[in-house]
């Protein structure tokens, strides 16, 4: 029984003080974070001086591969040195990293937006396209002040291993054509005299033009289908008549408005104003190509607005069309066909591009000449146009087509002749009573 008391006296688990908990003061809390630091800094520095030696070695390798280089048991004065020099480098520039910047302004991302056209921003996904490319916008503007920071505080030494110590990832490129490396007034003077000389774009009648062009065209369309689905199925016929319709009313209208101002301000004398006489062909050319410009746009606005009718993704203006399903000469088919209705369609397209092709030059209508203003539709654009509702069609009269093809399979052999001839056979058989029956 003694034994047994001395045993467990023996294995008795020592009674443990209760826990002192205290707070920690501010200057305590401050001398952690310190030796915490300090002991980060030196697994760093000791990180570092294990990749120069790396870097040291396999330099000292590639520089001599016949010798074998012996075991370096300490580094040369000159190589302490470099490392140094580098871990002293590449601590301040933790230091410059660290350092606030600031942030890109959210107006220039908003100007950016606002450079961009609205038919890009529409559609399935765009927003999250948008969001993902501010995104890389503002990193890359972070990274180049960052780095723009560090080169102007700290110089860079000279010295190869570093290089393969950082590591970073080259800058964005700057844009095509600009270069900002030297002063640019003079080039800028340059440039602005050759344009008041050559193209007159500064010119007080220019910028009437411009005005009378985006108040004349900035709401015009030559066609305008948006609204078609809301009136019902539409045939063929009346398509290319409402076409026809509009593209001439338009363009009486915009004789009777814009083409009438142009002609009341190239009536008047002040319009060639400072012009010289040896300049008078290159400003009526100017002249013309400006008003090129606003017909074309016109004509290539309204085919995207009309080919935009016929967006996969949104369906809710898609025209209708009213199509019958007719049976004549023991033949079912499409009336008008698939393929009418696809020229009907391609039609609109053509339509436009025939529309604002007999405008006289200014100096056509000055002179008495026969010259016409160059308002044709560009095409690249008539053919993406074609190729895009080429396309949309044939994805939505699959429906119709597997419609047809139901039609067909259950009730084509009441009209081919199979039936009569089963009939025809049966009844020469001479079948019994029940078996007509």
């Amino acid at each position: 029984t003694s034994n047994k008391r001395t045993l467990r006296t023996l294995f008795r688990p020592a009674t443990l003080p209760p826990p002192v908990i205290s707070e920690t003061s501010p200057s305590q809390k401050k001398l952690l974070a310190y030796h915490r630091g300090k002991e980060q800094q030196e697994v760093l520095n000791q990180l570092l001086i294990d990749r120069a030696l790396e870097v040291y070695y396999i330099t000292m390798d590639e520089t001599d591969k016949r010798d074998a280089a012996p075991p370096i048991k300490e580094l040369p004065s000159t190589v302490r040195q470099y490392f140094v020099i580098i871990l002293n480098y590449l601590f301040m520039k933790k230091r410059v990293q660290r350092n606030p910047m600031i942030p890109i302004q959210q107006q220039w991302l908003r100007s950016m937006l606002a450079l961009v056209p609205r038919s890009l921003m529409e559609g399935k996904d765009r927003a999250l396209l948008t969001e993902e490319l501010l995104k890389e916008i503002v990193r890359d503007y972070e990274k180049s002040m960052q780095r723009c920071v560090l080169r102007r505080v700290l110089v860079k030494p000279d010295i190869k291993e570093l290089d393969k110590l950082e590591e970073e990832a080259p800058l964005p490129l700057l844009p095509l054509g600009l270069d900002f490396s030297s002063t640019w007034r003079n080039s800028y003077i340059k440039a602005k005299q050759q344009i008041i000389s050559t193209l007159h774009i500064l010119h007080p009648t220019m910028k009437a033009l411009l005005d009378f062009g985006y108040t004349a065209f900035f709401n015009l369309l030559l066609v305008d289908f948006s609204s078609s689905r809301l009136k019902g199925p539409v045939d063929c016929k009346s398509l290319k008549t409402d076409a026809s319709l509009s593209c001439s009313k338009a363009e009486e209208e915009i004789i009777s408005t814009w083409y009438q101002r142009v002609v009341g301000l190239f009536s008047q004398s002040e319009a060639l104003d400072g012009v010289k006489l040896d300049q008078l062909e290159s400003f009526y050319n100017c002249v013309s190509v400006l008003m090129s410009n606003q017909l074309k746009g016109l004509l290539q606005r309204t085919t995207e607005v009309f080919v935009k009718l016929f967006d996969p993704e949104d369906r809710s203006r898609l025209p209708l069309f009213k199509m019958d399903l007719t049976y004549d000469e023991n033949k079912m088919e499409f009336y008008p066909s698939l393929e009418d209705l696809e020229e009907a369609i391609l039609f609109v397209v053509d339509c436009i591009g025939q529309t604002l092709q007999n405008f006289q030059t200014m100096r056509a209508w000055l002179t008495g000449g026969t010259a016409t203003l160059d308002a044709e539709l560009p095409a690249h654009i008539a053919q993406w146009a074609k190729s895009t509702l080429k396309k949309s069609i044939k994805d939505n009269l699959e429906g119709p087509k597997e419609h047809f093809k139901g039609y067909v399979e259950s009730y084509g052999w009441l009209v081919d002749g199979t039936a009569e001839e089963r009939i025809n056979r049966f009844v020469a058989e001479q079948p019994s009573f029940d078996e007509y029956t």
